[in-house]
């Protein structure tokens, strides 16, 4: 057994709790508040700009070609997620500009720009693989209507 599986068996009942989750069953079926949506894409983007950048930090100190186009792949895939979040802002005229982070958002985003900017290819990975293994089922917080 992998060990990214050993991890998913062993906080299953973690997981369920988080999918039946009140924002994220709210998420998926439509009736999440309209104001708590637009804080969600607002926190949502203000972490995928960071994510990106992220990225591009392993794509300038990836060593092989492979490294190239992989982070280039990756970074084009974070673009084309914040063009999404950029048709919900105009439709629901959410303003990005001047997103406060929640503390939550801000200590990721601080921890994981702060890894990168070290240089260290492996760290940065490890720092950024915690969003792309929990995105499916952990959305960020938000406040309850």
């Amino acid at each position: 057994m992998s060990l990214a599986q050993h991890l998913w068996d062993i906080n299953a009942d973690l997981a369920a709790r988080i999918r039946t989750h009140d924002f994220v069953q709210g998420l998926g079926n439509g009736s999440l508040p309209i104001e708590n949506f637009k804080r969600y894409v607002a926190q949502d983007a203000y972490f995928l700009d960071a994510f990106a950048r992220g990225y591009a930090f392993c794509l300038a100190n990836g060593t092989s070609r492979e490294d190239l186009y992989g982070f280039a792949e990756l970074i084009s895939g974070v673009v084309e997620e914040l063009k999404l979040h950029k048709s919900y802002t105009e439709r629901l005229q959410i303003d990005l500009s001047g997103v406060t982070p929640i503390a939550e958002t801000k200590f990721y985003v601080d921890f994981l720009l702060n890894t990168a900017r070290r240089g260290r290819l492996g760290e940065t990975i490890a720092a950024m693989t915690r969003r792309r293994s929990t995105l499916a089922i952990c959305p960020l917080p938000t406040e309850t209507a």
